[in-house]
């Protein structure tokens, strides 16, 4: 299933308590470019479907729809500063075309 890093959950959380969504699930989504690379989307929501899959990881509240858990699957999201002074969110899936295991895996 898809797991947040301990870094990935610390900003979530914050970001929550920041933009006023205390309380709300993250939701993740992805979707399959023509190329095969997946693009990854999120947002806190506050309405959940009968459909959609729930759960949690490192403490936050995560929710995708049925039709994500192919591609999201096995995936971690990490919070990482690539470039100093400019971090964000990566997504390192497997089942990404353009994902390149870490050096040390």
């Amino acid at each position: 299933m898809f797991k947040l890093t301990t870094a990935a959950a610390e900003q979530v959380l914050k970001a929550a308590k920041q933009g006023n969504a205390e309380g709300m699930s993250l939701r993740l989504a992805a979707s399959q470019k023509p190329d095969g690379a997946i693009e990854y989307r999120m947002g806190f929501e506050d309405s959940i479907g009968d459909d959609d899959i729930r759960f949690q990881s490192e403490g936050v509240d995560l929710v995708m729809s049925p039709e994500d858990v192919p591609l999201l699957d096995d995936a971690v999201m990490d919070y990482v500063e690539l470039e100093p002074g400019k971090p964000h969110f990566i997504f390192m899936n497997p089942k990404d075309p353009t994902y390149e295991p870490p050096a040390d895996a």
